[in-house]
């Protein structure tokens, strides 16, 4: 009764006072368990391996005669590089970032997500989600068996092309991912 009348004073609703008494009761019983979990360990790619990752990308398309924007996304999708070639289209760097995004999300390259949406095997509502792009060209970046994350090409008339510089650049640092 105290625990009632006193949520509806202090807090405007007996609702929320005993969902923040579930709340801290899950923390209280769980938290023996969860001490050893208190810090976590992760793989992550350095900048300049993202750099260098880009720079091969681009490289690649520039050999291929195309002008395209590339960017490399960490494992919590945030961008580490974005390079754009001086005649890349208005909307590649933005479109490149969402087919890394759409890759890292994923854990596809954007190629087999389109795949896997036109044949079912993902639900096609998810094509519709923000910043998730359907067109190749996204790739993830795993090494050591994690996730680390994703790279993206955008510009090249077909995104058969743009995937093809984003897994140059990733051949280009391979070994360095193989560990």
């Amino acid at each position: 009764m105290f625990v009632r009348r006193y949520a509806r004073r202090a807090s405007g609703g007996w609702i929320r006072h005993a969902a923040a008494l579930t709340a801290a009761g899950l923390i209280e019983c769980c938290a023996p368990g969860m001490a050893d979990e208190a810090l976590v360990t992760y793989r992550s790619i350095s900048p300049d391996l993202a750099i260098e990752i880009a720079h091969a990308a681009l490289q690649k398309c520039r050999d291929d005669g195309l002008q395209v924007a590339v960017v490399v996304l960490d494992r919590f999708g945030q961008p580490l590089v974005l390079l754009r070639d001086r005649f890349a289209g208005l909307p590649a760097a933005s479109t490149a970032s969402a087919k890394a995004y759409t890759s890292l999300s994923f854990r596809l390259s954007t190629a087999d997500f389109v795949t896997a949406i036109q044949g079912r095997q993902l639900n096609p509502e998810l094509g519709r989600m923000p910043n998730i792009v359907m067109l190749a060209g996204g790739v993830p970046i795993e090494a050591g068996g994690g996730l680390v994350g994703a790279i993206g090409v955008s510009g090249a008339p077909g995104g058969d092309k743009d995937e093809a510089c984003a897994r140059a650049g990733l051949d280009a640092v391979q070994d360095r991912l193989d560990f």
